[in-house]
């Protein structure tokens, strides 16, 4: 490779320079403090392990399986992968390295690899942050998990003409299995849900079990209101499907009571991830965003890839996406070089109260600091720190 290439980097990665770097750290440890003081303990996760244990999620959710690296470990001769979402490690945690009874809550904060990017401009390195909570399966961990993740996008003025969308995947499953439909079927229904191609629903439905149901589930997606009123009352009375509709409902009352400023919609056929999702999913998303800035949901029964079933529930959001484009000019305070012991202890207190000081080297003078902001002169027989 010639020598003007080996700087470069893939496609979909990137070095993160002193400006961004000291903004996504500040993110990072706040996020995390915030957490903490909800209840949720910090956990550390490897960046690999075998495919085996990561594969939790990837057997209901072939996206995930796809992003995977994998690798062959030359030690044992068994194949690895390079984590591209921190959550079945946690549930790995929660089953077997830490397995508490009753309530557990985690979070984390760490890089993830994806073979691609997940969206436009997105980085192929996310640093994902994220809460989970096992072993409750109410809907109000569902609350508090969208509550507590409301709560951290707020605290860095995220919420302003945001918009929390909820949806529930119990509710196309139920009337899939009502209907009793293939696998085919439902992978179409997905497909014309997601697209929202409502002429296309229309006219695939009409010869289904329960065509019209179908049809309404579509049509009326954002409204509950007009879909109790137009389903038919052998599918809304459903044990299933009315015990979905009615956490939907709890939900999206209960949220809008806590953050009665926040726009909240309802989408019952936004279908991402629902072979991995096994109820209420939710994301945020905001003006400009073409991502949402978090997002999350229940995946009850993830542990039993490692042999111990517990309901969860959980949301992430990735820290290079949220702060991309922020930037802050650090602080940076040039002392003269010598260890005179004035100079020393006015250095040492600077330092203790937080602030950055470079002593000069050699023969180095204040040019040699290009990014220096502030210089520490000797005024009056005092130490003194001035602007330049």
């Amino acid at each position: 490779m010639p020598i003007s290439e080996t700087w470069l980097l893939p496609d979909g990665v990137a070095d993160v320079l002193p400006e961004q770097a000291q903004v996504i750290e500040s993110f990072r440890r706040e996020a995390l403090d915030y957490l903490a003081v909800h209840g949720y303990q910090l956990v550390y996760t490897p960046f690999i392990e075998y495919i085996e244990s990561l594969s939790s999620l990837s057997e209901s959710n072939q996206d995930l399986d796809l992003v995977s690296f994998k690798v062959i470990d030359q030690l044992s001769g068994r194949l690895l992968g390079v984590r591209a979402d921190m959550t079945p490690q946690v549930a790995r945690i929660d089953a077997h390295v830490h397995a508490v009874e009753g309530i557990a809550r985690y979070c984390y904060a760490g890089t993830v690899l994806h073979t691609r990017p997940q969206g436009l401009s997105a980085s192929r390195t996310p640093l994902q942050l994220g809460a989970e909570l096992f072993g409750q399966e109410s809907t109000d961990a569902d609350i508090e998990l969208i509550n507590v993740m409301l709560g951290l996008l707020g605290r860095f003025d995220f919420l302003e003409g945001a918009h929390l969308d909820l949806g529930h995947v119990g509710l196309f499953r139920s009337l899939i299995k009502k209907a009793q439909l293939n696998k085919a079927t439902e992978a179409e229904l997905s497909d014309l849900y997601q697209r929202k191609a409502l002429p296309e629903l229309k006219e695939f439905t009409a010869t289904l079990p329960l065509g019209d149901d179908f049809y309404t589930l579509g049509r009326y997606a954002s409204d509950l209101d007009a879909l109790q009123q137009h389903l038919s009352a052998d599918v809304f009375n459903d044990v299933e499907f009315k015990h979905a509709f009615n956490v939907l409902v709890e939900t999206r009352n209960a949220i809008q009571q806590h953050w009665p400023e926040l726009n909240i919609g309802v989408d019952v056929v936004e279908l991402r991830s629902y072979h991995y999702h096994t109820g209420l999913m939710y994301a945020v998303y905001a003006p400009q965003w073409a991502t949402p800035l978090a997002q999350g949901g229940r995946y009850d029964g993830i542990g039993e890839h490692f042999g111990r079933a517990r309901p969860a529930t959980g949301f992430s959001c990735d820290i290079y996406a949220l702060v991309s484009g922020q930037f802050k000019q650090i602080e940076t305070i040039v002392a003269p070089k010598g260890q005179q012991p004035e100079l020393v202890k006015a250095i040492a207190e600077a330092r203790v109260d937080g602030r950055r000081v470079v002593q000069l080297l050699g023969n180095d003078d204040l040019s040699s600091i290009p990014y220096a902001t502030h210089v520490m002169l000797l005024k009056n027989n005092i130490w003194q720190i001035e602007k330049i």
